[in-house]
């Protein structure tokens, strides 16, 4: 088996059968711990707006914004179950599908490989961030600190406005 054989995409953004079929969900994309914390956030918050005297309609309603968070969520707890798993991220890419992103991502990554690493766009998100001695990169020099060490509109203490 190849390493680009055990790649993970995660799609980001809201994920509608998340919020349908919450658990079943969860289930399906093996997030045990998530469900677990679901099943029993969702009790105690049901019993907790009971016991406050919250109406039945209302605690639906509340629900209802709970499952759409969850919709929002999904992708987020799915990439928090893969790095507790020893997954890191590789890279972050936007494509308007599942094809695309993963073309975009192996066309990256073997230039990569192959020793093409002026890709300013592709980046290592396991790795240390960039810095200005790093070879190849492409960052201008800072500007200097004024003489007085003092940064902003008004440079010397008490000058005018």
């Amino acid at each position: 088996m190849r390493a680009t054989d055990r790649f993970v995409f995660v799609r980001d953004g809201f994920h509608f059968w998340a919020m349908i079929f919450g658990p079943f969900w969860l289930l399906w994309n093996r997030l045990w711990l998530a469900l677990l914390a679901w099943v029993v956030f969702l009790v105690a918050f049901n019993v907790g707006l009971s016991a406050l005297g919250v109406g039945r309609g209302s605690i639906f309603f509340a629900d209802l914004i709970v499952a759409f968070l969850l919709g929002l969520e999904g992708s987020t707890l799915r990439r928090w179950t893969l790095s507790r798993g020893k997954w890191r991220q590789l890279d972050v890419v936007i494509a308007d599908d599942q094809d695309t992103a993963e073309s975009r991502f192996f066309e990256r990554w073997s230039q990569k490989q192959h020793g093409i690493v002026n890709d300013q766009w592709a980046v290592d998100r396991g790795g240390p961030p960039p810095t200005r001695t790093t070879p190849g990169q492409q960052f201008s020099n800072p500007p200097p600190i004024p003489a007085g060490g003092i940064i902003g509109l008004f440079p010397e203490p008490g000058g005018s406005r």
